[in-house]
C-alpha cells in the first residue's frame, strides 16, 4: 500500500487554502485543486490517511465531467502536470493523478443536492415534518426508498462546517432566483444521467452534492463531480428499502469511531490499519465499478 498524502507542500508556494480534503492553489485566473488523502468523518479530519484515495476521488471526477459535459459547462481545465506550472511538476510525488487545473469560478454559497432516494438527513427530516427542504413527500416512505423523482434540497454551511438543509426558495434569495433555478435544473441533469450510467453498473446512485458557480457570467459546475465523498452509492444486488444499505464511502471509518469512546469534539484517534485497508478497498471498488478502470 502507498504512503498517503495527507498535505502537499512546495517551496516557494504555499497552499491558499486546505480543506477537509482538498489542497487548493490561487493562480490568478486559474486554480490547482488537489485531492489529498485526507479522510474526515463527523466533521474531524483522522491524523491517518486512506493511500490513493486523493487519486481515487480524481480519477473518478474526471470520468463524470466526461460523461456529463454535455449537459453544463465545466471549470476543467487539464489533469496533466505538464501544463502545471513547473514547480508542480517538479513535486510530481505529490501531485501526479491527484491535482487538477480549473478556471476560477465566482461559487454560489450554496450546495444542490439532488436526492433520489430517501437516506441521511432528509430521511431525518421526513420523519418529523412529511417533507424535505420545505418539499413534501407521500407518507409511508421507509430508509432508502425510492423517490418517484429526484428532489432538489440545496444547503449551506454553517461556520463550523456543518450542512444546513434550506428551501429551494431560500436558496433563491440567496444567490437570485433565475440562477438558482438554472442551476437546480442543471444538478439534476447530472444526478438522472449518473443514475443511468450507474445503474447500467450495478450501483444505485442515492443522492450527491454538486457546487457550482459563474464563469464569465455562464452556469458552470465545479469542484468534485459524483465522488463516494460527495454522493451515496449502494451496490443495487443488496438493496433492500426500510433499513441503512451498504455503501461504497467511509462508513468503516464512522463505524470504528463509534466503538471508540471518542466525544466528536476533539481530535479523533488514529484509525488502524484493518479500517484504512477496508476503507480504500470500498473506494477502490467504487472507482472500477463505476470507471470500467482498474488504476488501483
Amino acid at each position: 500500500m502507498n504512503t498517503p498524502i495527507c498535505e502537499t507542500h512546495l517551496p516557494d508556494r504555499p497552499a491558499t487554502a486546505r480543506g477537509k480534503v482538498r489542497d487548493i492553489y490561487d493562480l490568478g485566473d486559474r486554480m490547482i485543486i488537489v485531492a489529498t488523502d485526507r479522510i474526515s468523518a463527523f466533521d474531524w479530519i483522522n491524523p491517518v490517511g486512506i493511500p490513493d484515495k486523493g487519486k481515487i476521488l480524481t480519477g473518478m471526477t474526471l470520468f463524470w465531467l466526461e460523461h456529463v459535459k454535455d449537459l453544463v459547462p465545466n471549470h476543467f481545465i487539464s489533469a496533466d502536470l505538464a501544463d502545471f506550472p513547473e514547480d508542480f511538476q517538479a513535486a510530481p510525488e505529490q501531485f501526479e493523478g491527484r491535482s487538477m487545473l480549473v478556471h476560477k469560478c465566482a461559487m454560489f454559497p450554496v450546495e444542490f443536492v439532488i436526492r433520489g432516494y430517501l437516506a441521511g438527513s432528509g430521511l431525518k427530516e421526513y420523519r418529523k415534518s412529511g417533507s424535505v427542504c420545505g418539499i413534501p413527500l407521500p407518507p409511508g416512505l421507509v430508509e432508502g426508498s425510492k423517490l418517484d423523482r429526484p428532489i432538489f434540497t440545496p444547503a449551506t454551511k454553517a461556520t463550523d462546517g456543518h450542512d444546513i438543509n434550506i428551501t429551494p426558495a431560500q436558496a433563491g434569495e440567496i444567490i437570485g432566483k433565475d440562477l438558482a433555478e438554472a442551476a437546480a435544473e442543471a444538478a439534476t441533469k447530472v444526478y438522472l444521467r449518473a443514475r443511468e450510467i450507474a445503474e447500467s453498473r450495478g450501483i444505485l446512485l442515492c443522492d450527491t452534492k454538486l457546487e457550482f458557480g459563474t464563469l464569465d457570467g455562464v452556469l458552470t459546475l465545479a469542484d468534485e463531480v459524483l465522488t463516494p465523498d460527495s454522493s451515496r452509492f449502494w451496490p443495487a444486488s443488496q438493496y433492500s428499502p426500510g433499513k441503512s444499505q451498504p455503501s461504497y464511502d467511509k462508513q468503516f471509518v464512522r463505524d470504528w469511531l463509534e466503538t471508540t469512546g471518542w466525544d466528536k469534539n476533539s481530535p479523533q484517534p488514529p484509525l488502524p490499519d484493518d479500517v484504512v485497508w477496508k476503507t480504500r478497498e470500498k473506494y477502490v471498488e467504487a472507482y472500477r465499478k463505476l470507471t470500467g478502470k482498474g488504476d488501483f
